[in-house]
């Protein structure tokens, strides 16, 4: 009898791994006892964290360590190291923070999906605000995780990503549909295509933050001039003042132009 048994154990042990196999190949390739990141050919995703924070950075590594499919394979702390690392290694996914020194989230994404259009980017960050969100849209981020998610909802939004969906955190996404993001990410039309490049140019000065001032010194031009220019900007869109001509801006998915 106890030869039988362990006669019985071995097959069984065989058949669960052929019934296992077989999965894989109906699951187009995707090794379910992996967690559903593996591929077929042992070939793990990879992923780059990018945030200036060590313990978020730490913390989700740790989450990440959940699914042997998932392997993390750097992390920068600035946009600046983000682009000397991709010159070395081009991962499948980076996870970004929106607010990094030196250069910022959206100025990073914008970069990496004009030099590195295959990967895939998913913003990371604590911003709720629409603003925040229409604009990483606009610049090509593949989705948009709240630091106030839980572990499962960054294991799926990496999956939906990967996938080609658009992710947004369940946080927001109540406020959001899919029509309201492609208008944004294509730029089909928007308002912002009849502006001068001078235009163009101020707007976006404003936009980052800066006073008429700051503008006249960066583009040479006198205070006045820049104060014209910022006035027509408000007649063209009617608009009362700078704080509307910025939301209205980030609100229609401004990028500056390259």
């Amino acid at each position: 009898m106890e030869k039988e048994w362990n006669k019985y154990c071995v097959t069984g042990k065989f058949e669960y791994r052929r019934l296992m196999a077989e999965m894989v190949v109906l699951f187009g390739g995707i090794d379910m006892c992996k967690g559903g990141f593996m591929e077929g050919d042992g070939k793990r995703y990879t992923i780059l964290l990018a945030d200036d924070h060590v313990l978020i950075r730490h913390g989700v590594k740790n989450i990440l360590k959940q699914d042997d499919g998932l392997k993390v394979v750097g992390e920068v702390s600035n946009g600046e190291e983000l682009m000397e690392f991709l010159k070395q290694m081009v991962p499948d996914l980076i996870i970004l923070d929106i607010s990094m020194p030196k250069i910022s989230g959206m100025e990073a994404v914008s970069y990496v999906k004009r030099v590195y259009p295959q990967v895939k980017v998913l913003m990371l960050t604590m911003h709720k605000t629409k603003q925040y969100f229409y604009h990483s849209m606009s610049c090509g981020a593949d989705g948009y995780l709240m630091k106030d998610d839980s572990d499962e909802e960054l294991l799926f939004a990496i999956r939906k990503v990967r996938d080609g969906k658009t992710y947004i955190s369940p946080i927001l996404s109540d406020d959001f549909t899919s029509d309201v993001i492609s208008a944004h990410r294509n730029h089909r039309t928007t308002p912002f295509q009849g502006l001068t490049k001078r235009e163009y140019e101020v707007l976006q000065l404003v936009v980052e933050g800066y006073t008429s001032k700051d503008v006249a010194e960066k583009l040479c031009l006198s205070p006045r001039t820049v104060d014209h220019h910022r006035s027509k900007l408000l007649k063209k869109f009617n608009l009362r003042n700078s704080a509307d001509l910025v939301s209205f801006a980030v609100r229609n998915g401004f990028v500056n132009p390259e």
